[in-house]
């Protein structure tokens, strides 16, 4: 007969790494990611607060842009910060979500400016955040790939 402490080391919630313990996606480069997703949170969201509240009528895409790209930033964040393979996964597809976001606005503020009479964090690939909101996902899609190839066994 298996004692409690046995099983508890075979069930696949043993295997993830918890947050903060070696090799989980938060430790590492991980934590430089989490730090700056933690930033463009708390930005992107502040100014959408702020935009959205008094100047919605301006540019009411713009705005809302913003604030999507904040909630993407903050899913993010706690994604990389909670750790495991089901938090990977999540990360994973919101950095792709973010990087398509960034693109789509990107171009589209390009192609037909007059859409966007005011700038959001996508604007511009990011021009206004030195390009930092392109570069964030592709960085973080590489690290989580990287993450998910060197998890402890």
């Amino acid at each position: 007969m298996r004692d409690a402490d046995e099983n508890a080391t075979t069930t696949p919630a043993a295997t993830e790494p918890e947050p903060g313990q070696r090799g989980g996606i938060g430790t590492g480069p991980g934590k430089l990611l989490v730090t700056l997703y933690g930033i463009f949170t708390v930005g992107a969201a502040s100014r959408s607060i702020v935009q959205l509240s008094t100047r919605f009528h301006e540019a009411p895409l713009a705005y809302v842009l913003s604030a999507v790209a904040a909630l993407v930033y903050a899913f993010i964040t706690v994604s990389l910060v909670r750790g495991g393979e089901r938090a990977r996964k999540a990360a994973l597809v919101c950095c792709c979500v973010e990087l398509l976001g960034v693109l789509a606005v990107g171009t589209w503020t390009l192609a037909e400016p007059s859409a966007f009479p005011d700038a959001t964090v996508w604007s511009d690939y990011g021009m206004g955040y030195l390009f930092i909101p392109v570069i964030l996902p592709v960085t973080g899609l590489l690290w989580l790939r990287r993450a998910r190839t060197a998890r402890p066994a």
